[in-house]
């Protein structure tokens, strides 16, 4: 299937910057895409954080549907995470099960790698883009994350929260590259319970007395 210009440096940009950092050369981005205009990415995306906004929402729209569905799934369970006591869990499998899909369905080998490069980067990390009707499920998930760690101080749920993507993208990251050097397969069921098992352990940890005295003292 032939693939347009735009695409064709999305591409080229997620893998690039994924090996390279996202300060990697516009012009190498181009040669990657095979366009001969250097300027290809000025004339398609503005800016460089105008290219790494596209290669994100040109990824979201593979993985938002696939949430929506589990989201869909979870809550229309008889018997949900929820009602066995763990709802963290429920929704951090609806959460990234998505992210491993990518591979197999998607040929996608670098996105985990790309987001863990640029995660600092406003087009990935400004809070405003959960405003984004594209990304309600990650709106809703969060939410529902949010309301199962209510027991946790408030500040320090907020910490744990934010720091779940960092987490997240990290290990998928190094799943990504188990998988390039062959150590284990892009759906390998082992992988995505030991990732969700992490995920969980990072949100739902004790409290030491000390912290729980800190978070108390904070609000």
């Amino acid at each position: 299937m032939t693939i347009s210009a735009r695409e064709r440096l999305i591409l080229a940009a997620e893998r690039l910057m994924a090996e390279k950092g996202p300060s990697v050369s516009l012009r190498d981005i181009a040669i990657a895409a095979e366009q001969r205009n250097n300027s290809a990415v000025q004339y398609h995306f503005d800016t460089r954080d105008g290219l790494i906004r596209a290669v994100v929402d040109y990824r979201i729209e593979m993985l938002e549907p696939r949430r929506r569905a589990l989201l869909a799934e979870y809550f229309g369970s008889t018997v949900s995470s929820a009602e066995s006591g763990n709802p963290v869990h429920g929704l951090l499998e609806v959460l990234t099960l998505p992210m491993f899909e990518l591979g197999p369905r998607f040929g996608a080998t670098h996105y985990a790698r790309f987001h863990e490069q640029v995660r600092a980067n406003r087009a990935v990390s400004d809070v405003t883009n959960l405003g984004d009707e594209r990304r309600s499920s990650i709106l809703a998930i969060m939410r529902g994350l949010d309301k199962a760690l209510a027991p946790l101080p408030p500040q320090l749920r907020e910490r744990r929260l934010r720091s779940l993507p960092t987490v997240l993208f990290s290990l998928l990251a190094d799943h990504e590259r188990a998988v390039e050097d062959g150590r284990t397969a892009a759906d390998d069921p082992i992988a995505v319970a030991e990732l969700l098992d992490m995920a969980n352990g990072l949100l739902r940890a004790p409290v030491s007395a000390g912290q729980r005295v800190r978070s108390d003292l904070s609000v």
